[in-house]
């Protein structure tokens, strides 16, 4: 009985270790890089997508730990929850993708001065915008979306089609620069060809996707629209279902949604992984973030190779990213590249716009940029 007592108390006194192990070794767990979703998914074929991407891309490359924490509420307190939870989990640098970031980061960069923030689309500001603060420990990168908008707007009419839909999601200031590039490189694609061309433009109001945003993208197939650029997150998902009944087409956005669905002819892309890669390098490797990326905001663009529209199809090594065009190809796409880098093309970012949601009205889209082979039609 003894004996067994014995082998018993040595029993329950290795289990006890065993269990103490377990939990340091769990609690020991860190992830030195980190990265915070926004109100969709990692998988959203989008921003939060693309962003996590060059985070693993960059981390599997350099044997870094890395992990994404998706909020319990798209909240600013939801975003600094997860902040909270990123810092205490061992991150030393977070990327937040998006400009619902801003506020967040604006109290996180004081919160947290060792922590280095990555953030994407967006500048650190106050709840009410009366300050803009981008500390020494925030990289704000931004991008020239009405180049990237300017090139779908440019395929789109050389390739032949002459009735245009937009659907972005918040009339935010990314969204209205694809939007008004898109506008403008119709345009000229429209004075080149001596053509006239229609677009319907219109805002959702939301990132999502809904039934109601589906049976906004069939009422333009249905009213004659070809194609439509579906400029909102998870908004495309809708245009690309209404697309696909229609036997309509799609321009993506943000990444290359082209293996999403085959009603998309290309897409309006943001360099993220690209961008974020170069952020983080700029961390680990070259160690000159504090001179080049901290304190201060970063334009990627045609010229840095922040924008464009995809140009290899993933897994094909002779994959043609063109073939869903029925004219335009891949030399159409580098001459008119090659005149955004040179600076030989410059589509206006912003116009004048006086509804508070940012909503541009037809007159006010014609007039701030110069459209007269376009006409608009403003779709509420």
């Amino acid at each position: 009985m003894k004996q067994f007592k014995k082998v018993l108390s040595i029993a329950l006194a290795f289990s006890m270790l065993l269990g103490i192990s377990l939990l340091f070794t769990s609690c020991g767990k860190t992830y030195e890089i980190a990265l915070i979703t926004d109100k969709g998914n990692i998988d959203d074929k989008s921003f939060n997508q693309g962003s996590w991407e060059g985070v693993v891309e960059f981390a599997k490359a350099n044997g870094i730990s890395h992990k994404y924490y998706k909020p319990e509420e798209a909240s600013d307190a939801g975003y600094l929850a997860s902040i909270d939870l990123a810092v205490k989990g061992g991150a030393k640098v977070i990327v937040t993708p998006g400009f619902l970031f801003e506020v967040p980061i604006y109290e996180a960069q004081t919160k947290y001065p060792d922590i280095k923030f990555v953030l994407l689309d967006g500048a650190p500001r106050n709840a009410d915008y009366s300050d803009f603060l981008t500390k020494p420990n925030v990289a704000s990168v931004m991008y020239s979306e009405e180049q990237s908008g300017y090139l779908a707007g440019y395929a789109a009419v050389k390739d032949g089609y002459t009735k245009l839909g937009f659907m972005g999601g918040m009339a935010v200031p990314a969204v209205q620069a694809f939007g008004y590039g898109y506008l403008q490189g119709a345009e000229d694609a429209a004075n080149e060809l001596g053509i006239n061309v229609d677009v319907k433009y219109h805002y959702t109001g939301n990132f999502e996707e809904t039934d109601t945003n589906k049976a906004t993208a069939k009422a333009m197939y249905e009213g004659g629209t070809e194609v439509i650029f579906a400029c909102g997150g998870s908004v495309g998902k809708s245009v690309m279902s209404a697309a696909d009944e229609a036997k309509k087409f799609v321009i993506g956005v943000d990444v290359d949604q082209r293996y999403d669905s085959t009603t998309v002819i290309t897409s309006a892309t943001k360099g993220l992984s690209a961008s974020v890669v170069q952020v983080l390098e700029s961390i680990y490797k070259t160690n000159d973030f504090d001179t080049v990326y901290g304190g201060d905001t970063t334009y990627f663009s045609a010229a840095n190779g922040g924008v464009g529209l995809p140009t290899i199809v993933i897994g094909e090594k002779d994959g043609n990213a063109f073939d869903r065009f029925k004219t335009f190809t891949k030399s159409d796409y580098d001459a008119i590249f090659d005149k955004l880098v040179k600076g030989e093309v410059a589509p206006i970012r912003t116009i004048k716009v006086e509804a508070e949601n940012g909503y541009a009205t037809a007159d006010e889209l014609v007039k701030g940029l110069n459209l007269s082979k376009v006409s608009v039609t403003a779709v509420q």
